[in-house]
């Protein structure tokens, strides 16, 4: 049973910064690993849930446009733990970012209980 613990959500200022954390257990990592991808969702109030960013064992990464060069997802194998630095925060980054891992990136299944960010103008 894989369990996602994430960490660093808070309150923040417009083009701010903020680290978020996600650690996993009992899951195994590698390209044939459960928790091969992982990575980061995140839902808006009023809004569905839409990719930020996703990372694989292997170093595959995809953004979102909408955090393009202002985030930056990376991992650390040996910890299971995911993190997504992030950058020159907008108000529309307001969310409850989910930490979610799978197999593969495009088969997440499964999913951290939230952090919300908040960015302030």
């Amino acid at each position: 049973q894989v369990e996602l613990v994430e960490s660093g959500g808070g309150l923040v200022q417009a083009g701010g910064s903020l680290r978020l954390s996600c650690a996993a257990s009992g899951g195994k990592g590698g390209i044939d690993g459960s928790i091969n991808a992982m990575g980061w969702y995140r839902q808006a109030p009023g809004k569905e849930r839409e990719l930020a960013a996703t990372i694989t064992s292997g170093g595959r990464i995809d953004y979102a446009n909408s955090v393009k060069g202002r985030f930056t997802i990376s991992r650390d194998n040996a910890k299971n733990t995911v993190y997504l630095q992030m950058s020159s925060l907008k108000l529309e980054d307001t969310a409850v970012y989910y930490c979610t891992a799978g197999p593969t990136w495009y088969s997440m299944d499964v999913w951290g209980k939230g952090t919300l960010v908040t960015v302030s103008s």
